[in-house]
């Protein structure tokens, strides 16, 4: 018989929070060829983890503008106006959340966060607060899918990775929960999840 679960870990980018890094810039940078541009070469993904990562924002932002120095406003623009990149939470999965904390399930929260954007989202997102902790990529220096954050996060949580529950919407991130011995489901929205916990014999 498979091992219940005992523990469930919640992601919160995409998962518990809508996350957009466009919706200031649509404003900022109109035109959409210009938009794309400076999403691909500027202010690009691999950028931003690095912050995730623990890169403060001032050190992120003079390597690009010394890159850039005809777009610095809009790379500044960035940590500005980072709190309307994430909008709204996903209140069905907050919902979803909130139901197993109320059944007495042990719930943490695993994520790449800048830290101080992450303290923003938890003033602003007070469910935040409700699960037991949360380990940050940038307290501990490494990213999901790394292996290091899981082991912290286990260790750090007294969990026990065969009888632990990961759910996370980047396929990378559930393959990184398995490879460290943990169950995984990739988030793809609130109905699927349902279904997904009920698999393993957990009703929502």
């Amino acid at each position: 018989m498979p091992q219940p679960i005992e523990h469930i870990v919640f992601d919160i980018g995409s998962v518990l929070l809508h996350y957009e890094p466009e919706i200031p810039y649509r404003r900022l940078l109109p035109d959409e060829t210009e938009r794309r541009w400076f999403f691909d070469h500027v202010c690009t993904h691999e950028w931003n983890i690095e912050q995730d990562r623990g890169r403060s924002w001032r050190e992120a932002e003079d390597l690009l503008i010394a890159e850039y120095p005809d777009h610095e406003t809009s790379i500044r623009a960035f940590r500005t106006h980072w709190h309307e990149m994430v909008p709204h939470a996903y209140e069905d999965t907050v919902h979803i959340m909130r139901t197993l904390i109320a059944q007495g399930r042990d719930i943490t929260m695993l994520t790449n966060f800048a830290a101080d954007t992450l303290h923003e989202a938890s003033q602003r997102f007070s469910f935040l607060g409700e699960p037991r902790g949360v380990t940050v990529s940038a307290d501990v220096g490494f990213l999901k899918p790394e292996r290091a954050i899981y082991d912290i996060h286990v260790s750090s949580f007294g969990l026990a990775p065969a009888a632990t529950l990961f759910i996370d919407d980047n396929a990378a991130n559930v393959d990184g929960a398995k490879a460290a011995g943990w169950k995984a489901v990739r988030f793809i929205d609130p109905e699927t999840l349902r279904t997904d916990l009920a698999a393993f014999g957990l009703s929502v």
